[in-house]
């Protein structure tokens, strides 16, 4: 694990797997870091080249105290690919990584070979929806919020049967920046696909989770219909599938890829 300097900004990146395996770069969601993949990331190294980063505003990665949109951060994953000497990759984004996704798709569709869509969404809800929480964070930071986010991400079930897991991703949201939690809150406020997904060309494959309160299956069944020859798997359980079911993830996404 290291972190570069990468077009004058900084980014905590981890790389996994064998060299000269196909590549295949993980995007976490809000709040959290390249460590949200630790569940699935030494399955995923036996067959790829898995690449892991630090979003903009979050864990070790830069931080600017400025608004950004979700061009910002597609332009990261860019400048990321490019200071690795990375050409075309597979990327599977989760929650806001599949935001990131949705726009690299849109906007630089020669640097995906495959694209996973994972318990994400087009349109993130009305701005109104997101006013309240940006301000809170910057007037309190994320430790306030913390347990709110928990318990719409876990079910008590999954919380009582790995807490281990649960405390891990608390820890990542309270670690978060406020300066870059709020940011990105903002670029996923202002963010809208859904009318442009149907000319998405790169083969896509979308994975909803059965109880994902925070994006309902309903929405990634739309991106699934918008884009063109869109695959869609099913999982169990919450928001974070990577850590609730990561077998099932594991074998969606190599499936797909292979």
């Amino acid at each position: 694990m290291s972190v570069l300097e990468i077009a004058g900004e900084r980014f905590r990146i981890q790389i996994d797997g064998p060299d000269g395996a196909p590549p295949l770069v993980l995007a976490h969601s809000l709040g959290t870091t390249l460590d949200l993949f630790d569940r699935v990331t030494p399955a995923l190294s036996q067959r790829f080249r898995v690449v892991r980063y630090d979003s903009r505003g979050h864990g070790a990665s830069t931080a600017p105290d400025a608004v950004h949109g979700m061009g910002d951060l597609g332009r990261d994953l860019i400048n990321v690919l490019d200071g690795l000497k990375l050409g075309a990759v597979h990327l599977c984004g989760l929650s806001l990584g599949g935001m990131v996704g949705q726009w690299m798709a849109l906007h630089a569709p020669r640097r995906l070979n495959r694209l996973v869509l994972s318990n994400t969404t087009a349109y993130a809800g009305p701005p109104r929806i997101w006013e309240a929480r940006i301000k809170a964070v910057r007037r309190s930071g994320t430790a306030p919020i913390a347990d709110a986010v928990i318990d719409s991400w876990f079910s008590a079930d999954v919380r009582a049967r790995i807490p281990d897991e649960v405390a891990k991703v608390r820890a990542q949201i309270v670690a978060t920046p406020a300066v870059g939690y709020a940011a990105t809150s903002c670029a996923m406020r202002d963010m809208d696909f859904r009318a442009a997904l149907p000319r998405v060309t790169t083969p896509t494959l979308v994975i909803v989770s059965e109880d994902d309160r925070s994006t309902p299956p309903a929405w990634g069944e739309a991106i699934a219909q918008a884009i063109p020859a869109a695959r869609l798997a099913r999982l169990p359980g919450g928001h974070l599938s990577v850590i609730e079911q990561p077998e099932a993830f594991v074998a969606a996404v190599t499936g797909f890829l292979a």
